[in-house]
């Protein structure tokens, strides 16, 4: 049941890229960081928002710690995840163990199987994901649309460039065993939107799936749709941007590249409201991004409607492997 009283959260990956929206969407919905853990020390930004928090760089005596607020009466409510993405299941497990509930980035977890042996051990549906797209007012109104059109099959031309320099690659984020890959890391919102609103696969070909960007073609049971991701910058068509995040629906253009980052105060009151998205609602786009990870290239030689403009673009250098056409070489 929701709750109007303070709750108490800890986490986990403070010095993480996405970790400040949630520090602030903790604070916004005047609630408590009690501790927070990260390898790295580099986490001024709880002084912004928690700096009466406890922190740790060892994750033994973070634990150690909970374990002894428990026991002193001090229960941990939520417990947040923001650390990279190979860990979730094994940090949301941990979160079941101390009797706290889960809020997690994306992706949940990189594997179905993963989410599926969370779900058994999550008997009370207490882990929730982080699906902000779902909460766009652009996209709301979209799938509101969709619902009250008579069956109609709609043409879908998705892109999302996010440009990345070179960190991005000596990070965990560039390894793929680690990160599940472009389309999970930076994909894995648009698959859960798309499925969200059109409904289940009915076929899946992927044309391009390359260290900087991947695309293909999904016939959904109410759209088609051709899309592209990628984190190289020099893919984005107005070149003082670095972000591009545009659908293309029937012709019609819908660009939602502003509002995409104010959404995870939404999914906090949403979650703490008793609304939030369990693993269950979050599976379908593990499954897909799983399946474009694995599938066999089709060939964008061959002449077809159905192959994304972009797959085409020539393919670049992985800036620390040689091979660009393997970038696991």
């Amino acid at each position: 049941m929701p709750s109007n009283s303070k709750q108490n959260f800890a986490l986990i990956g403070t010095a993480g890229y996405i970790a400040p929206r949630h520090l602030a969407a903790i604070h916004e919905t005047n609630n408590t960081l009690v501790a927070a853990y990260d390898p790295s020390d580099s986490v001024g930004i709880l002084d912004r928002y928690f700096p009466k928090a406890s922190f740790f760089t060892e994750f033994e005596r973070f634990d150690r710690h909970l374990d002894k607020l428990k026991r002193q009466g001090t229960n941990i409510d939520y417990l947040t995840i923001c650390s990279p993405n190979y860990l979730h299941d094994a940090h949301i497990r941990f979160g079941l163990r101390i009797g706290a509930k889960v809020i997690c980035e994306k992706p949940l977890v990189i594997n179905p199987w993963n989410a599926k042996a969370l779900m058994e051990q999550d008997e009370n549906e207490d882990v929730f994901t982080i699906l902000q797209l779902r909460h766009h007012p652009t996209i709301k109104a979209l799938k509101a649309k969709v619902e009250q059109s008579d069956d109609k099959i709609y043409d879908i031309d998705l892109t999302y460039i996010t440009a990345r320099g070179k960190w991005y690659y000596a990070s965990w984020k560039g390894d793929e065993s680690r990160s599940g890959g472009i389309a999970a890391n930076i994909g894995i919102h648009f698959f859960d939107m798309l499925l969200w609103i059109f409904g289940s696969v009915k076929e899946n070909q992927v044309h391009r799936y390359h260290h900087d960007s991947a695309a293909g073609y999904l016939e959904l049971e109410r759209a088609r749709v051709k899309w592209f991701l990628s984190i190289n910058g020099d893919h984005i068509d107005q070149k003082d941007r670095t972000v591009q995040r545009s659908i293309k629906i029937d012709s019609e253009e819908i660009d939602f590249t502003t509002g995409f980052t104010d959404l995870h105060l939404e999914s906090y009151r949403q979650i703490l409201a008793g609304k939030g998205y369990s693993i269950k609602e979050s599976l379908s786009a593990i499954e897909l991004v799983r399946q474009i990870r694995t599938a066999e290239l089709s060939d964008t030689n061959k002449k077809t409607t159905k192959t994304p403009p972009k797959a085409k673009l020539p393919l670049t250098k992985h800036p620390f492997k040689n091979n660009p056409q393997n970038p696991n070489s």
